[in-house]
């Protein structure tokens, strides 16, 4: 493991159906901010909480490749693309933890809407056995009162030496402004025949329109 003692690795996950400047703009700050020594971004494959994406795995795999051309700190990882059935968090961090070993930082990122969801999550109890969770919040958000979130809250909250020096089990919020940009939204201009220009980058513009990406309804 010492050739990976001095690292830290986090994650951002998402469908990124498509990639947009939102997206790209919180994983650039929380690398920055949080000092990570990289940070991937884990295309999901088929989510297990929410409805199948509009496009398949490897196109929305290429418009995140293009998308991170000009950005060398920020890095596509698409394993999470080659597994059949559903994707779960866990599965992937255990596969990173067998290639990595166990002393590696290695932090997973998420919104607090995700956060609060977390108990219906496959085996969640199990993800800060493997990785710290790195969460952004909205300015003036409010800890839940009680709950299993709640109590995981309490019980793992951790501060920015905490993640950067063990390898996983703490719990860091984030307050940031978020960029107000939906995937959704720019799905939805696409297919009433609006542009999303300056919503995402050029070059996956280009791509969805040479590809006639989300024109049809779903």
């Amino acid at each position: 493991m010492s050739s990976h003692s001095s690292k830290t690795l986090a994650l951002f996950g998402g469908t990124f159906d498509p990639i947009h400047f939102g997206h790209l703009r919180m994983a650039l700050e929380l690398k920055q901010v949080l000092a990570f020594d990289e940070m991937r971004l884990l295309p999901s494959h088929q989510p297990a909480h929410r409805a199948a994406p509009g496009v398949t795995a490897e196109k929305r795999r290429d418009m995140l490749a293009l998308a991170l051309e000009d950005c060398p700190e920020l890095v596509l990882d698409a394993r999470e693309l080659l597994r059949a059935g559903p994707t779960y968090t866990v599965d992937t961090l255990e596969e990173l933890r067998s290639e990595l070993g166990t002393e590696l930082p290695i932090s997973f990122c998420m919104g607090m809407d995700s956060l609060l969801g977390l108990p219906s999550w496959h085996r969640w109890q199990r993800l800060l056995e493997l990785a710290h969770l790195v969460v952004v919040a909205r300015p003036g958000w409010e800890m839940p009162a009680s709950g299993q979130v709640a109590d995981l809250l309490a019980a793992h909250r951790g501060e920015l030496a905490d993640i950067q020096q063990q390898p996983a089990g703490k719990i860091l919020v984030q307050e940031r402004r978020l960029l107000p940009i939906s995937a959704t939204d720019i799905r939805n201009q696409i297919h009433s025949g609006r542009s999303p220009q300056f919503l995402l980058p050029e070059r996956v513009l280009d791509y969805i329109q040479s590809q006639g990406l989300y024109q049809q309804e779903r």
